[in-house]
């Protein structure tokens, strides 16, 4: 495929030195689908040069100004329709591009295009557990396209929780607005930008193959100890965005005894060490 004809492209948002990165680099370059491939970082450093040197790589470094603006650095760096932000402890299986490529081709009117995915702990694949049964659960409305368009249904596989996983998803640049991420939120990012996103005009196309891994530290669970009380105002923030006050402030009690995954994913915890 000539490099002129590409539609999509992997950023890596690189944070500091993680052990994982050169995987991720590994698993974005290994596609069926050729994607451009740039690392975005607001933590320039040598350890991060010089895997982007191995595998000749542009970095672009932007300046941190938040969580969820170092986020919309990352998708604006891409220059193509689709964007895709990996996460750098992430893995993305061979057809991930190939499939949002095809789906946008498809449903060129979408805001994000996204996959189901799997966890990865301890090195292993998770394929299934109560909290990726919730989440499909919540997306189940979503298989249909055509449905997929509305705003009641996209809100609905939010109102309950944050189904949709931030890494798995590739944006419809021209389709969405410039800030997307940016907020005053610190572990809510993601779910504010999809509650955001569900207002507008587009669909949000899932994909029900799981077609990248979540890496689950368990290292950020000190992180989550010490932030729950901003974890808890932020999801019932959120709520009260969806439902009444009163109902939001039961599901935000329940959504915090339930809820064990990491925030924007675990890119946010390390933002905090």
């Amino acid at each position: 495929m000539k490099k002129e004809n590409v539609i999509h492209t992997f950023v890596v948002l690189a944070y500091k030195e993680s052990p994982y990165l050169e995987e991720c680099i590994k698993s974005v370059l290994n596609q069926s689908y050729k994607s451009r491939v740039v690392i975005a970082t607001t933590t320039d450093n040598e350890f991060i040069r010089k895997l982007a040197k191995n595998y000749k790589l542009e970095v672009i470094v932007g300046k941190h100004t938040s969580i969820g603006g170092d986020f919309d650095f990352a998708v604006q760096t891409g220059t193509t329709p689709l964007v895709t932000v990996a996460h750098q402890d992430d893995l993305y299986d061979f057809d991930y591009a190939k499939t949002v490529v095809d789906q946008y081709l498809k449903y060129s009117d979408a805001t994000i295009l996204f996959t189901d995915y799997y966890e990865i702990r301890n090195g292993e694949k998770t394929l299934s557990n109560l909290n990726l049964k919730i989440k499909r659960i919540l997306l189940s409305p979503l298989r249909s396209k055509k449905l997929a368009k509305y705003a009641f249904i996209k809100r609905f596989a939010l109102r309950f929780g944050n189904s949709i996983s931030c890494p798995a998803v590739t944006f419809v640049k021209n389709n969405c607005p410039k800030e997307i991420f940016t907020s005053p939120y610190q572990c809510n990012v993601d779910w504010f930008a999809w509650e955001r996103l569900s207002k507008l005009k587009g669909r949000f196309v899932f994909c029900s193959k799981k077609l990248m891994g979540h890496r689950i530290s368990e290292e950020s669970t000190t992180t989550d100890i010490i932030r729950q009380g901003i974890r808890t105002k932020e999801d019932y923030e959120i709520y009260c965005k969806f439902w009444p006050k009163w109902v939001a402030k039961i599901l935000t009690g329940l959504y915090k005894s339930s809820e064990k995954s990491n925030c924007i994913e675990k890119e946010k915890n390390k933002y905090e060490k």
